[in-house]
């Protein structure tokens, strides 16, 4: 008995999911003639959404890290040391020498 109703639950179980199962079309097979009142619905759809593309406004360039950035340009913070400079800077002494 236990036997007979699993199999009556799968068979009811797999009977639904066969239900609900669309048409997915093989290779080779033919498509399906569509109808003239679908042909005209498609050729509206494609005019709406070509239509809906005019619509959009051109936007100029998009910059995400705008926010993050400064408005500014960066300013380099250390100057490089030149020659001139690095001749006029005092040599450091050592600890107990009293030459200066």
């Amino acid at each position: 008995m236990r036997v007979f109703c699993a199999a009556l639950i799968v068979a009811s179980l797999a009977g639904a999911a066969y239900a609900q199962d669309d048409h997915v079309q093989r290779y080779g097979e033919k498509a399906k003639e569509k109808s003239p009142i679908e042909i005209e619905a498609d050729k509206a759809a494609t005019r709406a959404y070509e239509n809906s593309l005019k619509r959009i406004p051109d936007q100029g360039p998009v910059d995400p890290w705008g926010n993050a950035r400064s408005a500014e340009a960066p300013k380099a913070a250390v100057k490089p040391v030149t020659k001139s400079a690095a001749k006029t800077t005092p040599k450091p002494t050592k600890p107990g020498d009293t030459s200066n």
